[in-house]
């Protein structure tokens, strides 16, 4: 499973999440990102274009390797600096309220522990620090939740972890109580894979 996790995963996530519509989507949470900022789950770096130039510097994080190794180009063409850091998203060794943002797109469905997770993000924003997601999870639909669940443990075999059955809302409701969402199926995929939360989070 490690050739598939560190070489070809990587690979297969950054054609899958390269789309015109995902695209479109990480322009539209991107744009009002500000200061020094944390990304949790990098991955190969397909935010990068779509920071605004109010970002002074980018901290980031992803404990895959190989997704790294992807990221680099996009990173040499950067406007802003960018540290790299192989790391777990509920492990982070930063100290407390030291980011104005912090942004997570499609990262949320594979942290294993993912209450502490989110206890890492909010501790190490600034008062008043904003927590800016985009991620998909738990449709509304009954109907779908059924297909999600049962799913679940198959997706989390051929997505490296990731769970098709979180629900976003309440996970970040219970450390961000002011959160301001948006939840919705993606255009172009199946309501069990593409029913998404976008929000803000502010602490």
């Amino acid at each position: 499973m490690k050739i598939y996790s560190q070489y070809i995963f990587p690979r297969l996530l950054d054609w899958t999440m390269a789309s015109s519509t995902m695209s479109k989507y990480r322009k539209q949470l991107l744009q009002e990102v500000t200061g020094e900022v944390l990304e949790i789950g990098f991955g190969t770096g397909l935010n990068l274009a779509y920071y605004p130039e109010t970002i002074t510097h980018l901290t980031t994080v992803d404990v895959n390797a190989g997704m790294n190794q992807l990221a680099k180009k996009r990173i040499k063409e950067a406007s802003f600096p960018v540290s790299c850091n192989v790391l777990n998203g509920d492990t982070l060794p930063f100290a407390d309220q030291c980011f104005d943002s912090v942004v997570s797109t499609w990262t949320l469905c594979s942290i294993t522990n993912i209450d502490q997770a989110l206890k890492q993000v909010y501790r190490v924003l600034k008062p008043e620090g904003k927590f800016f997601f985009i991620e998909h999870g738990l449709s509304d639909n009954p109907q779908v939740q059924v297909w999600q669940n049962r799913l679940t443990p198959l997706q989390k075999m051929i997505g490296d972890g990731c769970h098709l059955n979180r629900n976003m809302e309440a996970l970040i409701s219970r450390y961000f109580p002011q959160i301001q969402l948006e939840k919705f199926k993606l255009e172009t995929e199946p309501e069990i894979i593409g029913y998404l939360y976008q929000g803000v989070a502010t602490k």
